[in-house]
């Protein structure tokens, strides 16, 4: 049963680089984030208040402690977190690229005006 939450996990880290990658910032995508931030709200308020059964749920997919299941998931989010950083900087950049040949346009000398 290992294996296979291994294959799972594995799976849900390419499916949502995948996803992130193709991207971008519109209504989907936020009510998308929303709806994972209520979800995670949810599920850690229950195993907190509740943490035998974050132990039923690891016990179920075959991973030994609910706390190993926890530590799986936060990889799982850090990658995602990473990827998305990520994409936000490259997307700065090229926005900054962009903005900076336009003022290096506008503000080069032109030779067919007069000098000022």
């Amino acid at each position: 049963m290992l294996i296979i939450v291994q294959i799972l996990l594995v799976t849900a880290v390419v499916l949502v680089s995948a996803v992130l990658m193709r991207g971008g910032s519109n209504a989907n995508h936020l009510a998308i984030r929303r709806l994972m931030l209520l979800i995670f709200a949810v599920v850690a308020a229950g195993s907190i208040f509740f943490p035998e059964g974050l132990s039923r749920v690891a016990r179920f997919f075959g991973v030994g402690r609910g706390t190993d299941l926890v530590l799986y998931a936060l990889i799982v989010s850090f990658l995602v977190f990473m990827s998305t950083t990520y994409q936000r900087f490259r997307h700065s950049e090229t926005v900054m690229t962009k903005l900076s040949r336009r003022i290096a346009l506008d503000e080069a000398p032109r030779p067919w005006e007069s000098p000022k």
